[in-house]
Formats: structure tokens, C-alpha cells, sequence
């Protein structure tokens, strides 16, 4: 091996004190709200409105108050703005996460709920449902299903504008984008159906009736090769399995009140939060071989695994905290309190989860 100059020690030197210094004005930062990109950061919906969570320590760093309840999160691919779906004031909240303000408004319409950003950032997707409460229903009570039916709206994150995009089925909920980027395909639970539409107009091009499947599809997911989607039916405690042109496959047991649903970002397992059984499950996404269930709080309908893949962190509404889950032994490593009725969870670098996808 030959010697190593003063100059390559020196340049080295330089090299490893700059890589400090970065790390440690990253984590100084996410405490002062000045920026969290670096060292990564998961945002939480709650009934107050977002709470930031430092990923390098598992711990709340920062909140920001909002008018109302907080459901739909989407990250630009960026990490320099936050939307939110604030749920009272009918809108998305725009938030700059390097000072965590609200920079402007989105008005979209009555009752804002799920959100999917656009692969490339150009639009934001959001469902709203004019004829809802905007509230859960109670124990043994039904959604009214009556009224007009839910809508998506398009945001162009170049002008901050919105739009009616789409007229979807009863209680749009989950969205996602084929992997060619020509089709966005939404469940609607109040009519048990999955709507597939033209991405470029807005133009309904195919429905995929549920009925004989399952009740009240909530959650959709296409998995990483792009093979097959997966669809949540809460009411009826199982999985549709979907292939690329949306023709039924199988459907697969779950335990109950399926909702959120992701792969992992090899596309070997499959999580969905089983909210009314107080688990996530972990399945072989090829087999759908059970492979775990993991207890989690009350209520979690949405999770996301973190950048490095290392855990999965569960929003759990009536638990009111964020639990925090080893990915790999399934083993409980925290929960993170005092987050009132958290909804959904997207983190920035941007990971697979029930609201996002790598």
C-alpha cells in the first residue's frame, strides 16, 4: 500500500469535520424548524394540525397549529412545502418546512380528505366530499350515503391553483397512479367500486364493480413492478387483488377494518393496518403468506416506513400517538404521545407508505 501525503490526510481531514458539521446543523435546524430535509422528518395529521416528527431521534420536534382536524398530507419531491387538508376550512394548507409557516391556502371544497402527490410534483390530487359530515361515523351507525357524490380536486403546485378534476364515486377515499402515469384510479367506498381515469382530462375510462368481492374498498396500492394493485375492503375484512388491467384476481383474507395498504420498497412484503383489529399486518406481497401481526393502538389507518427503511411508523387516531415499529423483528420501539386523533404520516426524504410511495 503506498504512503498517504499530508495533503490527502489534510483534504480528508477536511472531508469527515465537513460531514459533521452538515449532520450537526441538520439536527440543530429540525429542533429550530429551519430545516429538516437532512436528517429526515416524518410529518403527522392531527385534529389540531401537523406535527413533526425528527427521525434521527423518534421524538415530536415542532407543531403547527392549523384551524381544524388535518387529514391528507402530501411532500413535494423537493421537501420544500408540506400540503395538508384542512378539513373545516375547506382548503390545503401550503406549509414552508423550512420555517414550518403557512405560505397560502388551496380552496378545494367541503370535507378535503385523502391527498396523492403526483410522481414528479407537477399536481397534487385531493378528495372531497360535499355531501359528508366529515366526521366518523359512531358505534353501530352508518355513513350517510345520500347527496352528491365525492369529487377530486387537481392542484397545479405551479400556479396554486384547484380544480375539479373528477367526479368520483360515493366517499372517494384512496388514490393511486398507474405506473405508466396515464391513469389515476380511486376506490370509492360508498358504492364499492375502483373508478380508473385518464390522468391528462379527468375522462372516466374504466369501473371496476366490487360488489361480489367485498364492502367498502378503502385503500389502493400498485405494487413497485407494477403488477398488481391492491384494495382494502374495510367492511368485509379482506384484500382485492387486482392485476395491471384491473381485472380480479383473488381476493385474501385480512383481520378486521383493513385500511391503509403498502409495499415495502423491495416489493417482497405487503403492510396493511387492520385499524379495527388493533394490527398491522405484514404479508408475503407475491404468496400473501402471512408473515406477521404486529399490535398496534387504536384506530391506525395510515403508516409509513421511514427513508432507511428501518421502521414503520403507525398514526393510531383514538390512541392519539404515532407508534414506532422495528421493520424487520416487528418489535415495538416507541410511541411517540400527545398526538391528538394523528391520521396519516408522510416523511421527507419521501418513503413507501399508505399516503405515499417511493
Amino acid at each position: 500500500m503506498g504512503r498517504i501525503s499530508m495533503t490527502q490526510r489534510s483534504k480528508s481531514g477536511v472531508r469527515r469535520l465537513a460531514a459533521i458539521v452538515a449532520v450537526s446543523v441538520a439536527c440543530t435546524s429540525l429542533v429550530q424548524g429551519t430545516s429538516a430535509a437532512e436528517t429526515g422528518v416524518a410529518y403527522v395529521s392531527t385534529a389540531s394540525g401537523l406535527a413533526v416528527i425528527d427521525l434521527g431521534r423518534l421524538e415530536l420536534a415542532r407543531t403547527v397549529d392549523l384551524s381544524s382536524a388535518v387529514r391528507g398530507l402530501a411532500v413535494t419531491p423537493d421537501g420544500k412545502y408540506v400540503l395538508a387538508a384542512d378539513e373545516a376550512s375547506g382548503d390545503v394548507a401550503v406549509i414552508d418546512s423550512t420555517n414550518l409557516r403557512v405560505v397560502r391556502r388551496v380552496p378545494i371544497g367541503k370535507n378535503p380528505e385523502f391527498m396523492r402527490m403526483q410522481p414528479d410534483g407537477a399536481r397534487a390530487y385531493v378528495t372531497f366530499e360535499p355531501a359528508a359530515s366529515g366526521k366518523p361515523p359512531g358505534k353501530g351507525e352508518k355513513d350517510d350515503d345520500s347527496g352528491p357524490p365525492a369529487e377530486v380536486a387537481a392542484i397545479d403546485l405551479s400556479a396554486w391553483t384547484a380544480r375539479s378534476f373528477l367526479t368520483g364515486g360515493r366517499e372517494t377515499e384512496g388514490i393511486e397512479f398507474s405506473p405508466d402515469g396515464k391513469r389515476l384510479s380511486v376506490a370509492n367506498e360508498g358504492d364499492d367500486t375502483v373508478t380508473s381515469y385518464d390522468k391528462q382530462i379527468g375522462k372516466l375510462v374504466q369501473t371496476v364493480d366490487l360488489h361480489p368481492f367485498g364492502n367498502r374498498p378503502r385503500g389502493i396500492k400498485v405494487s413497485p413492478d407494477g403488477t398488481r394493485y391492491i384494495v382494502t375492503m374495510e367492511n368485509s375484512d379482506n384484500l382485492v387483488v387486482l392485476d395491471a388491467a384491473l381485472k380480479v384476481e383473488k381476493t385474501v383474507p385480512v383481520a378486521k377494518g383493513p385500511y391503509g395498504v403498502a409495499f415495502d420498497e423491495s416489493g417482497q412484503r405487503l403492510f396493511v393496518a387492520a385499524a379495527r383489529a388493533k394490527l398491522l399486518q405484514v404479508f408475503d406481497a407475491r404468496t400473501f403468506r402471512k408473515l406477521a401481526d404486529i399490535p398496534v393502538g387504536d384506530r391506525c389507518w395510515h403508516f409509513s416506513l421511514t427513508p432507511d427503511q428501518a421502521y414503520l411508523l403507525v398514526a393510531c387516531g383514538r390512541s392519539n400517538e404515532l407508534r414506532v415499529v422495528d421493520a424487520k423483528t416487528y418489535r415495538p420501539v416507541k410511541s411517540i404521545s400527545g398526538l391528538k386523533l394523528a391520521w396519516g404520516v408522510v416523511t421527507y426524504p419521501k418513503a413507501n407508505g399508505s399516503l405515499d410511495t417511493h
